[in-house]
């Protein structure tokens, strides 16, 4: 047994020794393999120790360990701990265990509980000892101090990068960011073509849908990335109405450059913090908006009266010009269309309004045909029968209350009967 072996107690070393591996975010996953590297060396350093068995978790590679994401590693760690089958447990450093105080002291409390050993580049600690538990508790504080740190650093930066509008982000289709030049129109002129037709069309139709359906009938088709967020490679396909939807709601083809358009929001789900990010704030609630930062495919002016116009054609909102306008159809809302799985929409035809269903989302959003459609009557038929023969073993009982009911309320209907015959002046002689 060499030297290093010395540092554990034979029994320590016939339990394993854990190696625990992990990197926050996907792109150090991809781009920095040198972390990677070191952490699985430390198999050899578990070896040189002395432990035999040797397992090593990498479940969390690309997870935060802020505790606001749930780590399938570390919970996998924590169950072994408890079942007192670890003698040590091998990290790089402690931020690799953990960046919040909660997990990193209830992981300390477990190994001071089955006598397991903590141990990172450098040294060894037993969470028994006072000193070595106070010197873990130091490691675990600063570890959280210095992201929420790094985190505020790098926040700030940005934000006042954003307010002097330098801040780079990926632009809509149509513009290119150009390193010296700054935002430019997208060289490619099919791009700047169907971009500029999208507001031509719109400033003549005033309808987004019949944007949509003009450009789909003329086999226009619109740029879609094929290479994720990069937006340097595209495939032209049929335009969509989120296509459509996109240019005209994006105040960037204005010339506006807006920082902080989203914000997170953290709940406690199953007694931990989960943070969600990309939640929508109102206009005002945005860091910076800055108009007439780059040239712009419409002016400001423009862009507020399609705004309106999109606000007034909005379906079903209260206060529009199309708000819910009610319906006799018992099952809206309630079908789905068996080819393509989208719900059904009801809309009402005739002289005497009869609901029609029928699967309206290929037309909405491709330009293309219904799939189906059919008329409401026969449907809505079968379902009222079906109801009442559900019903039907309570029909004697709601007959019975429905009686008892009646004759409840029969004096009082034929006292209210002899008094709407009196004269209004008697009644009140009446009451004297």
């Amino acid at each position: 047994m060499n030297d290093m072996a010395l540092t554990f107690p034979p029994e320590l070393l016939k339990r394993q020794a854990v190696i625990y591996v992990r990197q926050s975010t996907q792109s150090q996953v991809m781009t920095n393999l040198e972390s990677q590297r070191r952490q699985y060396d430390l198999v050899e350093m578990a070896r040189g120790y002395g432990f035999a068995g040797i397992d090593v978790i990498d479940d969390d590679l690309g997870v935060s360990a802020s505790g606001c994401e749930a780590r399938p590693g570390f919970e996998r760690l924590v169950a072994m701990l408890c079942s007192g089958s670890i003698g040590a447990v091998f990290c790089l450093e402690v931020s690799r265990l953990a960046r919040n105080g909660r997990d990193w002291h209830h992981m300390l409390e477990l190994c001071g509980l089955v006598d397991a050993r903590v141990v990172d580049h450098d040294g060894v600690y037993d969470p028994r000892h006072p000193n070595d538990r106070l010197l873990l508790g130091m490691k675990g504080s600063i570890s959280e101090f210095e992201l929420g740190v790094l985190r505020t650093r790098m926040v700030e930066a940005a934000r006042a990068k954003a307010r002097r509008g330098e801040l780079r982000y990926t632009p809509p289709i149509g513009y290119l960011w150009d390193r010296d030049a700054g935002v430019m129109f997208d060289p490619d002129r099919r791009t700047q073509e169907v971009v500029r037709q999208i507001f031509c069309r719109f400033r003549e139709l005033g309808s987004a849908r019949q944007v949509l359906l003009a450009m789909s009938g003329e086999g226009i088709h619109f740029p879609r990335p094929s290479d994720g967020i990069r937006l340097t490679s595209f495939e032209w396909q049929p335009i969509r109405y989120r296509n459509v939807i996109s240019v005209l709601k994006n105040m960037f083809y204005a010339g506006v450059y807006a920082y902080g358009k989203t914000g997170r929001q953290a709940k406690i789900r199953d007694g931990r913090a989960h943070v969600t990010y990309k939640n929508r704030k109102s206009p005002e609630d945005w860091d910076v908006v800055i108009r007439d930062h780059h040239v712009g495919y419409i002016d400001w002016e423009e862009y507020e009266r399609n705004q309106a116009q999109l606000a007034k054609n909005a379906f079903g909102r209260a206060g529009g010009v199309k708000s819910g306008r009610g319906g006799g159809a018992l099952l809206a809302g309630l079908l789905c269309c068996a080819r393509c799985g989208r719900r059904l929409h009801v809309v009402y035809t005739g002289r005497t309004p009869r609901p029609v269903y029928r699967c309206d989302n290929p037309n909405l959003l491709l330009g293309q045909k219904r799939c189906i459609t059919f008329g409401g009557f026969r449907p809505d038929k079968l379902i009222t029968e079906a109801v009442l023969e559900a019903v039907a073993p309570f029909a004697i009982d709601a007959a019975i209350e429905a009686r008892s009911m009646l004759m409840m309320w029969t004096p009082l209907r034929a006292q209210r009967q002899m008094w709407c015959g009196v004269p209004r002046k008697s009644r009140k002689g009446a009451f004297r």
